[in-house]
């Protein structure tokens, strides 16, 4: 046995084999190395969203969630009984943040930037989070879901304005008139189905500014500083749920602990609970690729396709009137987005003519500033 493991031929074999497993364990440590970098490093993970979760994947993801926790959410405080809508956003938050902490042990959850944002604008970004995520809730409980959807009329102005004030961002006067047929489209859309309680609609009405405001940060830092859409949530959830537990006594009537946890009402609580922290992290996901006018041009899409599919696949009769209103809503929607198209193939094609001769050019003129080409917004 020791002279044919001796043999030269037989040696030969056996070092190309150990050198075959050095050749895969190297090539398995690169595939972790490489996998390691994408998820932690936040450059790679921002890359990796970018290519994984474009635009229109991320409205289409966000659009499917939404319309599904809308009623689930109405299912929860309608039908099971659960009268307590922001200790309903507490557990939301509550799972969305285990599902988190399980990536995290998985080294799968992203990293957060180097230069990360101040922390007042994460602390601000995580109350504000809790007021939109919360009052929402408070509102679907005491108002319709036609009123909840026309109070998110008044988010676009609100936006738009902000984003004048806080970035000097200038919107055109097509898009400005293109908002405002969406506005009204939906404003007659929704028209018939406007039962309200007064306290709801204080509410609502309390709910436009967190609204808006969560949505222009959760846009602003993935866009500008390098978040990523799981990163960001990690950072603000612990924030959110600190403020959530301070609105449960005022907003939340008493006799949760009481409630009647039975299997049915936990699993339906539970899947809102899952769907909301799908939510979340689709909005985020659309906030990011997108615009936050964009996102609230979304919303309103969604409740004329709620409506319409109503009308043509359950038979629900809105009137005439309502139907008008959700197919001008729908064409507004429509025009806006071809704005947007237009406005982004403007954007890109003369950086591709620049990119090209950007290197030759600085060769020949011997210019070496990094900062070449910077478009300022």
């Amino acid at each position: 046995m020791l002279n044919f493991l001796g043999r030269k031929d037989v040696r030969k074999i056996l070092k190309r084999k150990d050198s075959d497993a050095g050749e895969r364990g190297k090539a398995l440590e690169d595939l972790r190395s490489s996998l390691f970098n994408v998820f932690r490093s936040p450059e790679g993970a921002k890359r990796q969203q970018q290519q994984l979760c474009g635009p229109a994947t991320a409205l289409t993801f966000n659009f499917i969630v939404a319309v599904g926790i809308i009623f689930m959410n109405k299912l929860v405080l309608k039908v099971v009984g659960f009268q307590f809508p922001i200790f309903l956003t507490f557990i939301h938050y509550v799972v969305s943040w285990l599902l988190m902490a399980i990536l995290k042990s998985l080294s799968i959850l992203p990293a957060s930037p180097s230069k990360s944002a101040r922390l007042s604008t994460l602390f601000t970004l995580g109350f504000v989070m809790a007021l939109s995520t919360g009052l929402a809730n408070v509102s679907l409980k005491y108002n319709s879901v036609g009123f909840y959807q026309m109070s998110k009329i008044a988010v676009t102005p609100s936006i738009v304005l902000a984003e004048f004030i806080l970035y000097n961002k200038r919107v055109s006067f097509s898009k400005v008139l293109t908002l405002a047929v969406v506005s009204f489209g939906v404003a007659v859309a929704t028209v018939t189905d406007l039962q309200f309680h007064l306290f709801g609609a204080c509410i609502a009405l309390a709910w436009i500014i967190p609204s808006a405001i969560n949505k222009i940060l959760w846009s602003s830092l993935q866009q500008q500083e390098n978040w990523t859409a799981l990163a960001l949530m990690w950072k603000t959830t612990p924030v959110t749920l600190f403020f959530l537990v301070a609105l449960i006594p005022w907003l939340d009537p008493p006799g949760a602990l009481s409630f009647n946890w039975s299997f049915n009402n936990t699993s339906a609580i539970l899947m809102s609970a899952i769907l909301g922290f799908l939510l979340q992290w689709s909005g985020a996901l659309a906030l990011g690729a997108t615009s936050a006018v964009t996102h609230v041009v979304l919303g309103q899409f969604k409740t004329c396709v709620i409506l319409l599919g109503n009308y043509y696949l359950f038979s629900s009769n809105p009137g005439k009137t309502s139907i008008c209103g959700a197919f001008t809503a729908i064409a507004g929607m429509s025009i806006y987005t071809y704005l947007n198209l237009r406005q982004q193939s403007s954007r890109t094609s003369p950086r591709q003519a620049s990119t090209l001769p950007k290197s030759k050019l600085s060769k020949e003129n011997g210019n070496h500033d990094g900062n070449y080409g910077a478009e300022s917004v």
